[in-house]
């Protein structure tokens, strides 16, 4: 029990509160997983531990590229940006505060959906200073799928984050502290689409920050089933 609750307290203390959200939930979910104590702490240990991986990195592109890799969610496991049109989302004084630069600086705005396959993994929306990229960066982000981490790698860029908050918990706080849930294994486990988000800030390698990211990572995450 001593690894479990190693497990249950590392994801969860101080990442924030529970909510569930089913905006795409009923036409976009991964495989059922069975509703089971031993299904729920191998969700919070991959789960923790894809948190932790992209804490530790600069690239979340490249992370989610070995995730998708690893677990063999595709047969070309690279992960591509699917430009969502029609969005708009300007820059805020806080946003604007954070990048360092002026009211009148000009600041595009990307939403994308990261996908492995047929699987998204992440809905990211991304505020950008172009006067801070090369003109062949602004142009591939402007008229190509190709995520904004891989675009901008002459950048040797650094992602700071500094938010991060938790949708779903696949066990309660203090869980640990009681009688495990009843095993169901007949039902399924609910999973939402949205189960952590990270806001974060990206760096070049002259820590002049050039964008501002907010990722949300779904249910597809775990679209490889139960181990």
């Amino acid at each position: 029990m001593h690894f479990l609750q190693a497990i249950g307290i590392g994801f969860m203390l101080g990442l924030g509160g529970l909510a569930i959200s089913g905006d795409n939930a009923a036409t976009r979910t991964a495989p059922a997983w069975p509703d089971t104590m031993l299904a729920r702490v191998e969700a919070l240990a991959l789960l923790e531990t894809l948190n932790a991986s992209l804490l530790a990195s600069h690239s979340a592109t490249t992370t989610l590229d070995k995730w998708c890799a690893d677990h063999k969610l595709a047969s070309d496991p690279t992960i591509r940006a699917r430009l969502v049109s029609g969005m708009e989302k300007p820059a805020s004084a806080e946003q604007r505060q954070r990048l360092r630069i002026g009211e009148t600086e000009l600041v595009k705005y990307r939403r994308v959906e990261l996908a492995c396959g047929d699987h998204v993994l992440s809905e990211a929306d991304n505020w950008y200073v172009p006067s801070r990229l090369s003109a062949e960066m602004n142009a591939i982000l402007e008229t190509t799928d190709t995520p904004f981490g891989r675009a901008v790698l002459d950048l040797k860029p650094i992602r700071q984050t500094f938010a991060v908050e938790i949708f779903w918990k696949p066990l309660a706080d203090g869980w640990e502290l009681g009688p495990p849930p009843a095993d169901r294994p007949g039902a399924a486990l609910t999973i939402p689409w949205r189960l952590f988000e990270h806001r974060a800030l990206v760096y070049s390698a002259d820590l002049q920050p050039f964008s501002e990211v907010n990722e949300t990572y779904t249910s597809e995450i775990l679209a490889f089933g139960p181990p």
